[in-house]
């Protein structure tokens, strides 16, 4: 699981249990323009170091692995005809070679390619994000054209990983429908949009330096783990590996679709998995075609055949609490109390935010003045609004800890605010629901749960597994090695949910249904500034 900062890599058995896992950080370059870079180099890596831990400590050699799987961040890799990285940095630097998903470099294009109105954006809500490769691509074609004419393979960063491991050209389904405009269920790329974009060269090269051929979920690539990769990861040579997921369908398919708690009659058919992370995603699968303005597709196939995904999400999630805490004046000080309490800092502020205010429901009326509408990094859904951005209301003069605490619980607040948001205009759009199965490591907040149970109306379901994007992972080579023939089997077998929060319709209920009516009040105020400030007569 390649995720923004960092590398996870587990070992599961057929059931689904957790044997060894470890991690290993990779280096991120920031610049001006919203600008954020990685290398393909550093990533492989940070891979290699943690599989090899998470064998160390699970205890088991490399015959012992059956199959593999990656996911990782829709992030853009660049590749020359020598598979060596061309820089995509106005720095130069040849490392830089993977514009991050969160890069926001492409507003521009952005703008222009969604001015086309072109047909293909039905399938991204309507309006495409600076977060998808076309307009990467267009931006690197403007701005940094040799770059552009050097790279002979464009890559998702999931599917780098498959190219990696096996040397196979062959991209995911997954990661070509949900990011790149390719059409699933026509099996096409669409010329005409490239073509009308500024993107025609890649149409007259027959789409080779995107993929031509493409792979549905958990297919087997190629022979499997080469001899010089399988010698790199410490595991066998030809080692089946499924094709790629983006992590966070990595993280649905690791909670959708599991067992429930004993005596419990939920409708699994009724589930939305909610991945939190840097970012937060919602994933809507369903069986027909639904089109929900600013909510990303209908994808085919994204989960794998016979189906549809929708998908929409907040831009910034964990990095948004970690803004949030930076803007404080106690926010150094409270990181520093954390890391010595060995302690992340939105758990630590959220246990000081418990007992300050004698439990749950106390911290909530004690940040009820504070509201944080937390678009940082822009509104993904269902706004589609890559310019919007966050404000925070009912600041005072304190400075202290506390104080911190309860603005950090007013961030949760608006966090699930801004799902329920997501959640509304889905169901407007006839998709019915009224699960939420949490991954990511903010599902292991209790006071997280309870807000989005309470703000959203939905019960909140919490996986057995501690580490279900990385399960949605392994899922991947269970299939490819043959264990199980779909991931619908094989989440039936791996895949367990420990707990299911209902929604309380009281007090708190009406507490949040305030909330949402000022946050709504704030998005849009901030629409408005924003509009104001920009009509210059």
């Amino acid at each position: 699981d390649v995720g923004t900062g960092s590398v996870r890599a587990g070992v599961f058995d057929a059931a689904g249990q957790l044997l060894g896992s470890a991690s290993h950080d990779i280096r991120l370059w920031r610049a001006e323009g919203e600008q954020v870079e990685q290398s393909s180099d550093d990533i492989w890596a940070a891979v290699c170091k943690s599989v090899r831990g998470a064998m160390a400590q699970a205890g088991l050699g490399a015959r012992d692995v059956a199959g593999l799987g990656f996911d990782a961040t829709c992030s853009l890799v660049a590749l020359g005809r020598d598979f060596c990285p061309v820089t995509v940095s106005p720095s130069g630097n040849a490392a830089r070679n993977v514009i991050v998903w969160m890069d926001h470099r492409a507003t521009d294009q952005t703008a222009r390619i969604n001015a086309t109105d072109h047909p293909v954006l039905r399938c991204v809500g309507g309006r495409i994000s600076p977060e998808m490769q076309t307009p990467k691509l267009l931006w690197l074609k403007e701005n940094l054209p040799e770059s552009f004419a050097r790279t002979a393979h464009f890559f998702d960063l999931a599917d780098y990983l498959g190219f990696a491991a096996t040397g196979t050209l062959a991209r995911s389904l997954c990661t070509v429908v949900c990011k790149w405009t390719y059409l699933g269920h026509e099996g096409r790329w669409d010329e005409s949009y490239f073509r009308e974009i500024g993107l025609g060269t890649l149409a007259d090269e027959g789409f080779a330096r995107i993929g031509t051929q493409v792979v549905e979920v958990g297919t087997p690539l190629g022979r499997g783990l080469t001899a010089q990769a399988a010698d790199a990861l410490g595991l066998a040579p030809g080692t089946p590996v499924g094709a790629a997921l983006i992590d966070a369908h990595a993280g649905a398919v690791g909670t959708l679709g599991g067992r429930l708690p004993e005596g419990d009659a939920s409708n699994r058919g009724r589930q939305i998995a909610l991945i939190l992370g840097t970012s937060a995603c919602t994933m809507t699968p369903t069986a027909q075609p639904a089109f929900v303005p600013g909510v990303w597709g209908p994808y085919w196939g994204a989960f794998g055949p016979g189906s549809w995904l929708n998908e929409g999400g907040l831009s910034a999630f964990g990095a948004a609490l970690e803004q949030v805490a930076r803007l404080h004046p106690a926010g150094a000080e409270a990181a520093m109390l954390a890391e010595a309490a060995g302690q992340s800092l939105p758990a630590w502020l959220e246990a000081l935010a418990c007992e300050q205010a004698d439990g749950t429901e106390g911290a909530l009326r004690r940040a009820a003045r504070l509201h944080v509408l937390p678009e940082f990094l822009g509104n993904r859904a269902p706004d589609a609004d890559p310019n919007a951005c966050a404000v925070i209301a009912g600041l005072r003069m304190e400075r202290d800890l506390a104080s911190l605490a309860d603005l950090h619980v007013a961030g949760l607040c608006g966090l699930a605010y801004g799902i329920a948001r997501i959640l509304e205009a889905q169901r407007a759009a006839g998709l019915e629901h009224d699960t939420l199965v949490l991954s990511g490591g903010a599902a292991r907040s209790p006071l997280l749960r309870r807000i989005l149970a309470d703000a959203t109306g939905h019960a909140v379901a919490l996986p057995a597994s501690e580490a279900p994007v990385l399960l949605g992972s392994a899922m991947l080579g269970a299939v490819a090695s043959g264990r199980f023939a779909t991931l619908t089997e094989a989440a039936s077998a791996m895949v367990r949910i420990a707990e299911l929060l209902p929604s309380d319709h009281g007090a708190m209920a009406r507490l949040h249904a305030r909330g949402r009516t000022i946050n709504a009040l704030l998005t849009r105020c901030e629409r408005e500034t924003r509009a104001i400030m920009a009509d210059e007569g």
